[in-house]
């Protein structure tokens, strides 16, 4: 049975065009993501935390129709001047990001807690360095929320305005994936974990995706499997590496020891078949032969065994 790897039947083609010299990469984009997580799922019985994801419209350019975490670019506006801070310390959060400087951590935190805000609408800044807020909702908070959301205000402006301090406390650094080389849409995305805190709920609040659920990583993973959700690589990986963890503080408290070294796709052709692959992770590596990916792309574009940024 084929499962539900998002594989788009464009890829051979832009594959064979990179190796030929037809196609020039595209330098990525700097992105971070959320793994939301909340214990005591109702009616569900304890088999650890659950995961907030988002489907994608199907309309989307990129990954349409797949299931992700609240996520996207990195606003270069959030590291000209330091925000009101509680946790680590930025040069930490630098080097555990593999970052050159504070003011490039501070830009990639910044757009965890934001992107987490805009499409989920939980907010992981509070008034003092030991709170959070707890209501998010209101014409003032939505109307700042949707200026974020189409870049009219800047994060730290944000926190600025209202007063707040961001909780680095609550992250936990968990992955780092590169879109590869021969997708035109491209990120450099690092992956977060954080608890749902106590008194805010989540919402669908992005206009790029169509649905929003609490899963256990084992149950979406389930139907990944049968081909019944659509999944990039990165999401189905992490899932994985969630699985074993009994709550979110569990897993929380497990960041620290996650390898964040980035992960990008390789290609290489073996006679006449292209491989793609993913170093590290052998569940995804994908054997295309040539009639199939030139021909139609793919037997089956969006429920087969490979690639995904």
């Amino acid at each position: 049975m084929p499962n539900g790897q998002w594989y788009p039947p464009e890829w051979p083609a832009r594959i064979r065009a990179l190796a030929s010299g037809g196609l020039e990469a595209v330098t990525p984009r700097r992105a971070a993501t959320v793994m939301l997580l909340r214990d005591g799922l109702p009616g569900a019985d304890d088999r650890g935390p659950a995961v907030h994801m988002l489907r994608r419209r199907t309309s989307m350019a990129f990954a349409g129709g797949a299931y992700a975490y609240p996520g996207g670019g990195v606003d270069p506006r959030d590291d000209d001047h330091l925000v009101a801070w509680a946790g680590p310390p930025l040069e930490s959060w630098a080097e555990r990001l593999g970052l050159d400087t504070a003011a490039e951590a501070q830009a990639v935190v910044c757009a965890a807690v934001r992107e987490t805000y805009e499409e989920a609408g939980v907010l992981l800044a509070g008034p003092t360095a030991a709170s959070v807020v707890s209501d998010t909702t209101g014409a003032g908070w939505e109307a700042d929320r949707e200026a974020l959301v189409a870049r009219e205000l800047s994060f730290a402006d944000f926190l600025d305005r209202r007063g707040l301090v961001l909780r680095s406390d609550l992250l936990g650094a968990w992955a780092r994936w590169i879109t590869p080389e021969f997708e035109p849409r491209r990120y450099d995305t690092w992956f977060f974990v954080a608890a749902l805190p106590e008194g805010q709920r989540t919402r669908n609040a992005s206009t790029e995706a169509d649905r929003a659920v609490w899963m256990r990583p084992g149950d979406a993973l389930g139907g990944y499997d049968r081909g019944e959700l659509l999944m990039m690589p990165p999401t189905v990986a992490t899932l994985r590496a969630l699985r074993p963890y009994g709550t979110a503080a569990g897993a929380l408290e497990a960041a620290d020891a996650q390898d964040l070294a980035p992960v990008l796709a390789e290609a290489r052709m073996e006679g006449d078949t292209l491989v793609l692959s993913w170093p590290g992770h052998d569940e995804f590596t994908k054997h295309v032969p040539a009639a199939a990916g030139e021909a139609s792309g793919t037997g089956d574009p969006g429920r087969a065994d490979g690639g995904t940024p």
